[in-house]
C-alpha cells in the first residue's frame, strides 16, 4: 500500500524483542586468536522464528562481562562453551572467518563485508553452503538459502551449523486466531483484503459488479506508485511447471 513509507501504523512491533541479534564485534582477540564465551540462556524472541542465544563473553579490556544475542544454532545448550576467531575449532555454534572453513560445510549468520556482524542465513531452519574458496582474489562463493549463489569476502566471519527452529512452516496454523497472534508481535500486515474486493477508489483492482480484476494483472516497473499492484515487472506469469532449475549444478 502507499500508506507502507508512512505513519506509525505499519512500523513493526518492537517493544517486547529481546533486541538485535549480532556476531560480536570484530576485535584483535577475533582476528588473530579466539575468545571463549559462554551461552547463558537459550530465548524466545517474539516477532522471530528462531530462538537467540544469550552468550557471555569476558570483557579484554575492562573487569566486566559482555553479553551478547546471537542465533542460536541447532544443537545448542545452555553453559555450552562457544569459540570465536580466527583459530576456533570447526563445532557447531562456533563462529570463524569463512577462509578458515572447508569447503561445502554449513554455516550460518554469515557476515556481507567484514565486521557487519552477520547478514545472510539467519532465519530459522536457514543455512549457507560454502561451496568454493578463491585464494587468488580472496574470496570464498555461498549457496544461500534462496538458492543464488554470493561472492563474499573470505575474512567475513559466520557461524556453523543451521540455525535452530527449523521446520516451522510444516505444521499449518489451521486458525484465524494462530495467524492473528503470529503477525500480532510482527507488525501490521494481517489480514490482508483482496484488492478486487475493494471500492474503485482504494484500489485499481476495485469496483464492478461480479469480482474482477477488469484490466492486466501485470503492470510495469516504471508504472507510479498506486498504479503498481498485481505482478509487478513479471517476466512470466502462470504455474510453474516442470522441475525446478536450481543453478547449482554449474560450478
Amino acid at each position: 500500500a502507499q500508506r507502507k513509507g508512512k505513519s506509525p501504523v505499519f512500523k513493526a512491533h518492537v517493544r517486547t524483542r529481546k533486541g538485535a541479534v549480532k556476531l560480536r564485534a570484530i576485535d584483535y582477540a577475533e582476528r588473530r586468536g579466539y575468545v571463549r564465551g559462554v551461552i547463558k540462556e537459550i530465548l524466545h524472541d517474539p516477532g522471530r522464528g528462531a530462538p537467540v542465544a544469550k552468550i557471555q563473553f569476558l570483557n579484554a579490556y575492562r573487569f566486566k562481562r559482555d553479553t551478547e544475542l546471537m542465533v542460536a544454532t541447532e544443537g545448542m545448550y545452555t553453559g555450552q562453551f562457544i569459540y570465536c576467531g580466527k583459530k576456533a575449532t570447526l563445532n557447531v555454534g562456533n563462529v570463524l572467518p569463512l577462509k578458515q572453513v572447508p569447503e561445502g560445510t554449513i554455516v550460518c549468520n554469515v557476515e556481507a563485508r567484514v565486521g557487519d556482524r552477520g547478514a545472510f542465513a539467519r532465519g530459522s531452519g536457514c543455512f549457507a553452503v560454502v561451496i568454493s574458496h578463491d585464494e587468488d582474489k580472496g574470496t570464498t562463493r555461498l549457496r544461500l538459502p534462496s538458492g543464488g549463489k554470493k561472492t563474499v569476502p573470505s575474512k567475513v566471519r559466520a557461524q556453523i551449523g543451521v540455525v535452530a527452529g527449523g521446520g516451522r512452516t510444516d505444521k499449518p496454523l489451521l486458525k484465524a486466531g494462530n495467524a492473528y497472534h503470529k503477525y500480532a508481535v510482527k507488525r501490521n500486515e494481517w489480514p490482508k483484503i483482496r484488492g478486487v474486493a475493494k471500492n474503485p477508489v482504494e484500489h485499481p483492482f476495485g469496483g464492478g459488479n461480479h469480482q474482477h480484476i477488469g484490466r492486466p494483472s501485470t503492470v510495469s516497473k516504471e508504472a507510479p506508485s498506486g498504479r503498481k499492484v498485481g505482478l509487478i515487472g513479471a517476466r512470466r506469469t502462470g504455474r510453474l511447471r516442470g522441475v525446478k532449475k536450481l543453478g547449482q549444478d554449474k560450478d
